[in-house]
């Protein structure tokens, strides 16, 4: 009793104790049914998604693919969905392969420089692969359209589908039949002498038969290849892309199974953003839904404001300039910022899609871990075993609400991000996990961008509360 007086005297000295737990400032109290995984599909579109933006909009309604608000019959086509340990190892992999991609010129100040019409939304719902816990639109590709259910990736480039000729295997098991070229009156190959083609650098994969190749491999060890070829992207009904490019896979291993393709939104010439730029004007935005059930929007060409959006620099790694990178500036815990040198965050942090937990620098992954247990410490929830890369976890099988600490992640030039409860736990566990070192570049994952509409117009990355 003593020991516990004690550690409730310390945590109000440190300002980790609320007066009321309830209703203190820095803490917020939730019911442990939000946890749970909803049987209802909540299949209204997001206000912001469905609201004209500059004078057009286009709005798609999205599913995830093993949730309440799969189209019927399709779902147990689907499979199940991988564990969460294996999603957490599937993680890990893409995490270490971002980092050793913008490692080096990361590290380094010289490395790191300020990167200097209409509007189409696209829904984004919550769904399992590379890297796992991605997100996905649906789109139509030729001519006729034919919907193509791809998951968006903000750290890749070149946009791909299956298509036929494509066995299983090579080729996995998807939902929708294969996309045939051969079918499309607006299809094409790239042709090797094309300049397109030799733009493929690291993602060449030579001629044959004189069409372009292409090759992606992921962080987590998946890959496709195929030809790199161009057709009629349709975003919406009103909105499509003429001459898009993108890779016909005809070979591909991994953790694709279920969705068709890959949507690219890196900062590179083949990626959809780079591609629609002159009719979008390289303006883009999304917002992550904060849960299966949940439906979110990508948004090309808007908002073209940043009012309402708390902004900080874009930054580029000049050895590998597919990310969109920002840098970290400190992490309060219930309202407390934590005392973190600004030298650790060095490395600028990568906004990503595809990884799920955000990773920081071990030592302010500890100071985070250290000052979220104290604040949960007096209310005696039980800790639970690790669970793969995430090592604070608790049971709150017998609660009906539990109280949390607020987190707040702030950026250089004063932005910040006030998470919600759905972006501090995942799974009973603290949503963050430590890089290797250091020396290596924090991720920001999509645990914890769920529902902040997040806006790149190419100098800035912009966020917003409660978008969806």
């Amino acid at each position: 009793m003593a020991l516990l007086l004690l550690t409730l005297i310390l945590l109000s000295g440190l300002g980790f104790l609320p007066r009321h737990a309830d209703a203190a400032r820095g803490y917020v109290t939730v019911s442990t049914s939000s946890f749970a995984v909803s049987s209802t599909c909540a299949d209204e579109l997001p206000g912001r998604a469905a609201s004209p933006r500059n004078g057009t909009s286009a709005v798609l309604r999205l599913t995830h693919r093993h949730g309440p608000c799969a189209p019927a019959g399709k779902a147990s086509a689907l499979g199940s969905p991988p564990s969460f340990l294996d999603t957490l190892r599937a993680d890990q992999r893409r995490a270490e392969y971002i980092q050793r991609r913008v490692s080096g010129a990361a590290a380094a100040a010289p490395g790191m420089q300020l990167a200097g019409s209409k509007a189409a939304t696209v829904p984004a719902n919550l769904g399992f692969s590379i890297g796992t816990l991605q997100y996905v639109v649906t789109v139509s590709l030729g001519t006729p359209a034919v919907a193509q259910t791809l998951e968006v990736d903000t750290g890749s480039d070149v946009s791909w589908v299956q298509c036929k000729p494509c066995p299983s295997p090579p080729c996995y098991s998807q939902r929708d039949p294969l996309f045939d070229p051969t079918r499309s009156s607006s299809y094409s190959a790239v042709p090797c002498a094309a300049a397109s083609c030799s733009q493929l650098a690291l993602y060449s994969n030579g001629c044959s038969g004189g069409q372009c190749g292409y090759v992606v491999s992921y962080g987590d060890g998946s890959t496709t290849t195929g030809v790199y070829s161009s057709d009629t992207l349709t975003l919406t009904g009103s909105n499509a892309l003429k001459g898009f490019l993108f890779g016909c896979g005809h070979a591909q291993q991994g953790l694709f199974a279920g969705v068709d393709g890959l949507l690219g939104l890196g900062r590179q010439g083949q990626s959809l953003v780079s591609q629609a730029s002159s009719t979008y004007g390289g303006v883009f935005s999304y917002c992550l839904p904060p849960t299966q059930n949940s439906v979110g929007y990508i948004s090309l060409g808007g908002p073209s404001s940043t009012a309402g959006f708390s902004t900080t620099p874009l930054l580029t790694a000049s050895n590998d300039p597919t990310y969109y990178i920002v840098m970290l500036a400190g992490i309060s815990v219930g309202g407390q910022p934590l005392s973190i040198d600004a030298s650790v965050f060095a490395s600028g942090a990568v906004v990503d899609t595809g990884t799920v937990v955000t990773r920081l620098p071990p030592t302010a992954y500890s100071a985070l871990r250290s000052a979220f247990r104290a604040a949960m410490a007096p209310y005696g929830y039980p800790s639970a075993p690790a669970t793969g890369i995430l090592d604070t976890c608790y049971d709150f099988t017998r609660y009906g609400t539990v109280t949390l600490p607020t987190i707040s992640i702030a950026f250089g030039g004063g932005a910040a991000m006030d998470l919600g409860t759905s972006g501090i736990l995942t799974s009973g566990c603290l949503a963050f996990a430590p890089t290797g070192g250091d020396s290596q570049a924090s991720i920001l994952g999509n645990v914890q961008q769920r529902s902040f509409e997040v806006r790149f117009d190419g100098s800035t990355v912009g966020f917003m509360p409660a978008s969806c």
